[in-house]
Order: structure tokens, then sequence, then C-alpha cells
């Protein structure tokens, strides 16, 4: 025991050291962890073993599946984006440019299935066509929306939206995951620090003892490990706080904090992905906007019946009967061709009327313990033992370096 206290008193300053490494090596290896699960967004090195792609951007469809199931069937459905839209105070937002549209509808129709007839009608009496139109065009896309609302899941793919603008968007969909777990990433961290300490005391007190060289890497290992697979614990568990030893209380970090990140999670959602634009384009072009331009059809041929009762037939006859229904067709997809452009006219309103921060927090405060962890638990659980694993190799490695250094200096 002496010759113990001799050497250790003769060498101290090496010896503490081996906590602050410990310490050093829980947190370099939490960083490179959480730089691992989000960068590079493309692969880097050679495919398919040698190199590396961050875990989120890697498994882009499949994490947006996931995020987006908790959004859609947990948060939101599309009827709660669709419906609270006013058809008359839509058409009333965009009726100046929808009269615009009209006129160059009509002319445009006019010209292509009758140009002889259109050209030589006075400039006065194809004012009275085109105002006709522009009159009863507002209340026709008021009409469309009331269909569109009636049988919203239909012709609105939320899930395809949502999915389709986090894969085409691997930054945003890293963002999803960084703004939820920011604190909780910060935590991983800095707890290495505290867990990889603790764990070089230990190591110092078992080297100083034996002086095996097999000792240090094996507790770099240790501490690469048990470090991380610790803090994801922390992270996650218990979902109920829970008193320890009569002395401290814990709930999972990210549980703890369920007010303040579906308030960060609400803005960024409604800020990025479930935006008008993003909706109206989703109706507009998505993979059902073949029903909507079915609806407008149908509208088309509904006021046309409505207003040429008496002059179709002659309609018909001028045209002729296929032509006819081509010139139908021609209305719908010129107007959906418009409409893009058109509804942008009421983004602001939308924006107000849809409030979909406010809906997404106020699901998000709801939600099961379960169910609110899923909005992070993925990001971990995708090769999380890749990190846990690539953790413990390099806290081996730096133990391997400590066994020189150690080696060296206590000579």
């Amino acid at each position: 025991m002496d010759a113990i206290l001799e050497d250790f008193a003769r060498h101290w300053p090496v010896y503490c050291s081996i906590p602050l490494v410990a310490a050093l090596i829980g947190y370099v290896t939490k960083l490179v962890a959480i730089r691992m699960m989000f960068q590079p967004l493309e692969f880097v090195g050679i495919k398919p073993v040698f190199g590396w792609q961050g875990i989120v951007p890697k498994r882009a469809a499949r994490m947006a599946a996931i995020a987006c199931d908790t959004m859609t069937q947990q948060l939101i459905r599309p009827s709660d984006v669709i419906e609270r839209l006013d058809a008359e105070r839509v058409a009333k937002e965009i009726e100046k440019p929808l009269l615009t549209a009209a006129e160059e509808i009509v002319r445009e129709v006019a010209a292509e299935y009758q140009p002889g007839l259109w050209e030589s009608l006075p400039a006065q009496v194809q004012r009275v066509i085109i105002r006709r139109v522009q009159a009863e065009s507002p209340r026709m896309i008021g009409e469309v929306l009331e269909a569109i609302k009636a049988d919203v899941d239909s012709v609105f793919d939320l899930k395809d939206m949502v999915v389709t603008s986090l894969v085409k968007d691997k930054r945003l969909l890293n963002r999803i995951f960084q703004e939820a777990g920011r604190k909780e990433f910060q935590f991983i961290a800095r707890s290495g620090i505290v867990f990889g300490g603790l764990i070089g005391l230990v190591q110092m007190v078992v080297w100083v003892l034996f002086k095996l060289p097999i000792i240090m890497p094996l507790f770099g290992l240790f501490t690469g490990w048990f470090t991380d697979w610790l803090a994801l614990k922390m992270i996650f568990h218990p979902k109920q706080p829970v008193r320890y030893f009569g002395l401290f209380e814990w709930q999972g970090l990210f549980l703890k904090r369920r007010a303040e990140v579906s308030e960060s999670y609400g803005e960024l959602i409604a800020k990025e992905i479930i935006t008008p634009h993003n909706v109206i384009e989703a109706v507009l072009r998505g993979p059902l906007s073949d029903r909507v331009l079915a609806l407008i059809q149908r509208q088309v041929d509904s006021e046309l019946s409505r207003h040429a009762s008496v002059a179709k037939p002659l309609v018909v006859m001028a045209v002729g009967s296929a032509r006819y229904q081509g010139m139908k067709r021609r209305i719908a997809q010129l107007i959906m061709a418009r409409l893009p452009e058109t509804m942008r006219y009421i983004e602001d309103y939308a924006e107000d009327a849809m409030d979909i921060r406010n809906l997404l927090v106020t699901k998000m405060k709801e939600l099961e313990p379960e169910e609110f962890e899923g909005l992070l638990r993925p990001a971990f659980q995708q090769d999380e033992w890749i990190l846990i694993a690539t953790g413990a190799l390099l806290g081996f490695a730096v133990g391997e370096a400590q066994v020189l250094l150690l080696e060296h200096f206590a000579r």
C-alpha cells in the first residue's frame, strides 16, 4: 500500500488526467454520435460499405413516413386543414385575379372552338359574355371548394404532401428532429462529461492498483458505450416523474418538456410543411388532382346547362357533340391551370383561418406519453446500435492512446 501511495504522490498529475480524459471521451463520443445522426445529408465515401450518410437523411422516406404517421394519425386530419376555409370568403379573396383569369379563359376557349364566330361578334357583345362568366366564376369556385370540403379525403392526400416535402428537403427533415430534441441533444453531450468523469475516477483507482494495459481501452470502451446508452435512456424514461432514493425526482427529459416541445414543433410544422401554399399545391397538383379536375368539369357542365339550356342544342350543332365535350374539358383544364396562381391571394387568409400552429400545439399537449415520445424517438431508434457501437470503439481507441501516454509519463 505504501508503494502505491508513493507512486500516486509522484505521478498524481498523470493519474488525475485519467478521469479528465474519460470525461472528454464521454463528451466527444456524444458529439460524434449526434452529428452522425444528421450529417452528411448525402452519402460520402465508397458505396456501399466504406462511407457514411446521416441516419435521418439516409432513412429519409421511412423517417418522414414515421413522423407523418404521428402527425396525421394523432395530431391533424385533412378535414382539420380544409374545413376551416369559408367558401364565400375564399371567393371574395380571389375575386380580382379570378375576373382576369375568367376573361382569358373565355377568349381562349372561344377563339379555339369558334374562332370565326367570336371575332365577328361586336366588342360590346364579347364584353357582355365575359362579364356574365366573371359574375358566376366566384360562386362556381366556392361551390367547388364546398364539394372538396364535403369529401376532402378523396382529393387531398395530407400524408403524401408531408412525406414528399420532407423527402425532397432533407435539411427540413433534420430540422424536424433537431428542433424537437434541441435540449435533449445538448443534454446527451453534456451528460457525457459527467458520466465519463465518474467512470474515469473508478478507472483511475483500478489503474493505480493494478496497472494492467488492458484496463484503459476496456474502460474507454465501456465509457463510450455506457454513457451513450444511459443518456438515451434518461431522455425517454421514465415516462412519469419518479423519485429515486428519496433524494431526487426524474422524468424523461423529452417528456418533461412537452409544453415547450409542442410550441416549437407546432411552429415549425405550420411555417414549413402544412402551409396554405403547400396545401393548395397538394390539392391542385398532387396525386389526387385529377379528382379536383373532375369536380371542376362537373361544375362547368352544370353552369353551361343552367345558362344555355335553350341555346345548348344550337351550340352543339355549331361545334359538334365531340367538340362540345372537348370544350367543356378545355374550360375545366384552363380553370385548373390558373387556380394555383389565383389561390395565392388567399394564403394570408388561409393561414389565419386554418390556424395550424395552435391546432398542433393543442393536440400535442393531449397526447399520451408513448404517443408524444414518437415525435423524437424514431430519430434514435433507426440504427441506434451503430451510434452506441461507434462511441464504444472511439472510447476503446482513446483508451489505447491513454495506455501509451501513461506508460511514457509514469516511468
